[in-house]
């Protein structure tokens, strides 16, 4: 099997953080890009990373980056240039960003992360929301626009979201027989989704990967990063606040400053239930887990004033996680505890099951339309080494988000929703097999109990009082 060369990478290629993404992604650096061999480095504090990376040739730097080491480090390995994939967790990610422009390195990674200790040091909830991180990163690009691209937030989520999101639009418009052009900005892609009257957008996202062994009690069972999960779990819900909504939580808070795209909930988003569906299983709860793309989108799609616009559409992710992970966060929660073991599924452990992810834009004409990736444990095999189904969904979006700052070296710092989604999706397609659309009647009134009356809105079905689970 051939695969495409999609550019040369001149100078060091530094990858901080091998973890599952950390494996998953280098085989495909390898595959997809010419590059220095004996200048690509991972920098990870786990010994474990150097048999590995021993047995495949590549030099490993055993160390963990702190804010008092990360510049000489980076300084002394990527030297003028390069390309840094930075896939860690508590590691700031624009603190090194910003070193990377300053040495003309590009730039790269899935999720704005903080320095050790921000999830659960930090004491005012408000200052530990997603929206915090990202607006950090929004107003360093505003005071040092253009230079060398640095790409924020583009895994499978953030990332490749925000590209399902404009082609469920086009496929939208064109099902419900309009003509309308291929916008070319932001402003255009704004206006468009707002005359096909989308109220909003689910990350609606199911994962049924299984294994044959039930889980150990006392250990967190995931399907990627359990370090991860946990960290944006404890934080608190957030998602993009659309205009056509009347309600208003009583226990959440909106932002003075920034893009004022967002909300926050005085509770954790891996305990907090939504209403959504998906293919597979059709309607299902949903975590609210905050996510960078339910604050990028909202925010991206906004027409008028950001503080009282003309419209702007909700949206958040509504999670629901392997069988596993959903008994782990009952055992966490219920504890209050974190499990000191923690199990990450490898896709030879998985017996079965995908991970279908994607954008469920509603509101409009046709209701409801679901956009997005159903890629099987098995697919995932036979497509590249070392990942499960959402591991592989996660690695090539970092390919395609690399291929792209190669083509664009000097797009200065960019969101995905910011970027050409054809072209990465040209890329990423060929990982994701089957992408599908699927139109549903379903809303989140269908079939409640109404043996148990609830507060909801039956005028408008996809009120967020409907949709949040009581």
């Amino acid at each position: 099997m051939t695969h495409p060369v999609y550019g040369r990478i001149d100078g060091a290629v530094v990858i901080i953080g091998f973890g599952s993404i950390g494996k998953g992604t280098l085989p495909l650096i390898e595959r997809h890009f010419e590059y220095d061999a004996s200048r690509l480095v991972v920098i990870d504090p786990d010994p474990g990373t150097h048999t590995f990376l021993a047995q495949h040739g590549h030099r490993h730097l055993q160390v963990a980056l702190t804010p008092e080491n990360y510049r000489t480090v980076l300084t002394d390995l990527l030297g003028q240039g390069g390309f840094c994939v930075n896939l860690s967790v508590d590691v700031d990610s624009l603190d090194v960003m910003t070193l990377c422009r300053e040495l003309g390195a590009l730039y790269i990674d899935t999720v704005v992360e903080p320095w050790k200790g921000f999830y659960f040091e930090t004491a005012e909830n408000a200052s530990r929301t997603n929206y915090a991180l990202r607006q950090r990163v929004r107003d360093h690009a505003a005071a040092d626009p253009g230079g060398p691209t640095a790409v924020s937030c583009c895994g499978a989520n953030p990332g490749m979201v925000s590209w399902f999101v404009k082609e469920g639009l086009l496929t939208l418009s064109r099902d419900l027989g309009r003509d309308d052009a291929v916008p070319s900005d932001r402003a255009g892609w704004a206006a468009l989704m707002q005359s096909l009257g989308v109220k909003g957008i689910h990350i609606a996202e199911r994962d049924t990967q299984a294994r044959r062994l039930p889980r150990p009690r006392g250990t967190f069972v995931n399907t990627w990063s359990v370090e991860g999960f946990i960290s944006e779990g404890f934080q608190p819900a957030e998602l993009g606040w659309g205009t056509h909504e009347t309600w208003f939580p009583d226990n959440a808070y909106r932002h003075a400053t920034g893009c004022q795209a967002a909300i926050w909930i005085d509770r954790p988003g891996a305990i907090t239930r939504v209403h959504t569906w998906c293919p597979t299983p059709g309607p299902q709860f949903g975590y609210l887990v905050t996510h960078n793309e339910a604050i990028s989108i909202s925010d991206y799609y906004t027409v008028g004033d950001p503080g009282a616009p003309d419209y702007r559409p909700t949206c958040h992710y509504a999670y629901h996680p392997c069988d596993d992970a959903v008994l782990s966060l009952h055992e966490m929660f219920g504890s209050g505890r974190q499990q000191t073991v923690h199990d990450i599924l490898h896709v030879d452990d998985i017996v079965e099951g995908i991970d279908e992810l994607g954008v469920l834009l509603y509101g409009h004409d046709r209701n409801a339309l679901w956009y997005g990736s159903r890629l099987s444990n098995d697919a995932a095999r036979r497509l590249a080494p070392f990942q499960n189904a959402t591991g592989l969904q996660v690695t090539s979006a970092v390919l395609a988000g690399m291929v792209w700052a190669l083509e664009n070296p000097r797009a200065g710092i960019v969101e995905t929703d910011e970027m050409d989604h054809v072209r990465c999706l040209e890329v990423q397609r060929p990982y994701l097999d089957p992408v599908e659309a699927h139109y549903t009647d379903w809303t989140p009134v269908t079939d409640r109990w109404a043996q148990f009356p609830e507060d909801i809105d039956e005028t408008d079905p996809w009120q967020f009082r409907n949709v949040l689970a009581t």
